[in-house]
């Protein structure tokens, strides 16, 4: 077992982390997601380099005062809003864990919904699809993790993002990926395709929701006044690009499930329906192209 190098430092393991959870919970109360000691732990096992079952196992060990420098300039970052994920630099998401940074969104496990969907919906070993505005490529990835055969194109308008991606497809070893630059749809390649998914920014301007997240690129959150103005873009360009009974599948927030569903079916969708997540929002929403029209 590694172990953590033991010289003069303010404070053991055990110390450390209390005093890491007393800050989180002083500095960010209900914004702390209900999570410091988890975050506390996460960022003293990252400062430590040690695994976080030694953390619980040898709380008496005294660190090395400059990982527990480091750990406490985690803390302070933490204590100022700034995701455990940017800190950490990765994030797990689906059964992969992907590297992040803040030109990307934290991919968060309500969007693993849209993964389970479209596994769901398309059971066959082959097919062609797409994630649009893919940020770290979370969706694309997991699609290609458990689909190999299928034809995966992953797009972004954001050049940093898409180097996120790349590199997070290269670290995997999923090489089959094809990513493109542009908005939404004007990005894909011609042919038609099975799935279209995407996650786009649906929270308004002006939302307090808004204030959490400022760590995060305000142009993958918000597009504007309208929190449905990216949705009602891919709704109407989707169908010149999906094949005759494909599937339309977008995240949107726990209030516009209603809305998406008409705009889905006031662009000819049919078989629309919406799904909750696991703390029972609705979170995502489906239309099929019909396959006669």
């Amino acid at each position: 077992m590694t172990r953590i190098a033991i010289e003069s430092a303010a404070g053991t393991v055990g110390e450390l982390l209390a005093e890491g959870v007393h800050r989180l919970r002083e500095a960010l109360g209900s914004d702390a997601n209900g999570t410091p000691e988890l975050d506390a732990e996460l960022l003293l096992a990252e400062a430590l380099r040690a695994p976080r079952a030694q953390l619980r196992s040898h709380p008496e060990e005294q660190p090395a005062a400059c990982a527990a420098l480091r750990y406490r300039e985690l803390i302070e970052r933490r204590a100022a809003g700034e995701p455990v994920a940017y800190l950490l630099g990765r994030k797990g998401f689906w059964t992969l864990e992907l590297a992040v940074s803040r030109a990307v969104l934290v991919p968060r496990p309500e969007t693993e919904l849209l993964v389970e969907r479209a596994l769901a919906l398309r059971p066959e070993p082959r097919g062609r699809v797409a994630d649009l505005g893919t940020g770290s490529g979370a969706i694309a990835l997991a699609l290609a993790s458990e689909r190999p055969a299928w034809e995966v194109v992953a797009t972004d308008l954001s050049a940093e993002a898409l180097a996120v991606a790349r590199a997070n497809a290269a670290a995997l070893g999923l090489s089959g990926i094809v990513f493109r630059r542009g908005s939404w749809c004007a990005a894909l390649p011609s042919g038609a395709f099975d799935l279209l998914l995407s996650n786009p920014p649906y929270i308004a301007a002006g939302e307090a929701a808004l204030g959490a997240l400022g760590y995060e690129p305000s142009v993958a959150l918000t597009p504007g006044p309208d929190g449905l103005a990216c949705l009602r873009e891919i709704i109407h360009a989707a169908p010149a690009h999906l094949a005759p009974g494909g599937w339309l599948l977008l995240e949107h927030g726990a209030a516009q499930g209603a809305a998406v569903a008409g705009e889905l079916a006031g662009r000819g969708f049919v078989t629309v329906r919406t799904h909750r997540d696991l703390a029972g929002l609705e979170r995502m929403t489906e239309g099929q192209w019909p396959a006669i029209r």
